[in-house]
């Protein structure tokens, strides 16, 4: 047998053993490139999944910065607006303690005012009262004789000397605090001795008068 026969029997030519060898080797390297094509795609997953990891880090790590400014934001507007709050209060409470000085100033005035006004109405009325005590007295005496008189007089001077010496004995037997509240009692009266003694004056004179009449008759 030749080779043409064995050819023709099954026996592969060389030229289809190149062939055989080229497709194997293109087969080959399509299964290395896909093979390789795999392990890139596994490779790039990772790749991104390490990169995502590192984005979600980086995000929060920023999320957490931000949320720390605002707080640190919040806190320092939280400690000015009660610092505000503060220094308004203290403003508020100046202004009502200096209200009140002002209404407790105008209030001692007005007390003052009034005060002085009652004590001119006082003065007035009592320099009233002495004119008509003695317009009074006056009037009895020019209407009165004079033994009358003179036994007014009298009178009055023995009431004073009576009382003088009923004084004296009462300051021997009275005790010290008793004494200065008298004292102060007198002082008192002797303010409005003058309308005092002009009307006992006219008290005693209209009297005596009254009894001269009676004895007249």
């Amino acid at each position: 047998m030749n080779d043409e026969s064995q050819n023709k029997m099954g026996s592969p030519t060389p030229e289809e053993l190149r062939q055989q060898v080229e497709r194997t080797r293109d087969e080959l390297g399509q299964t290395v490139e896909a093979l390789a094509g795999k392990a890139d795609v596994k490779a790039q997953a990772k790749e991104k999944t390490a990169a995502a990891k590192k984005q979600a880090s980086e995000k929060t790590a920023e999320l957490k910065e931000q949320a720390a400014e605002k707080t640190a934001a919040a806190r320092e507007q939280a400690a000015e607006k009660a610092t505000a709050v503060k220094e308004q209060a203290a403003e508020k409470s100046a202004e009502l303690k200096e209200q009140a000085a002002e209404k407790t100033v105008a209030a001692k005035d007005q007390a003052a005012e009034k005060a002085a006004a009652v004590r001119e109405q006082a003065a007035a009325a009592t320099a009233q009262i002495r004119e008509k005590a003695a317009q009074a007295a006056q009037a009895v005496k020019d209407r009165t004789p004079d033994p009358v008189q003179e036994k007014t007089a009298q009178a009055a001077t023995q009431v004073r000397e009576s009382a003088a010496r009923a004084g004296q004995f009462a300051v021997d037997r009275t005790p010290g605090p008793l004494l200065e509240k008298a004292d102060r009692v007198a002082k008192a009266a002797r303010a409005n001795r003058t309308p005092l003694l002009a009307g006992g004056a006219v008290l005693v004179a209209f009297l005596l008068i009254r009894r001269g009449r009676g004895r007249n008759k």
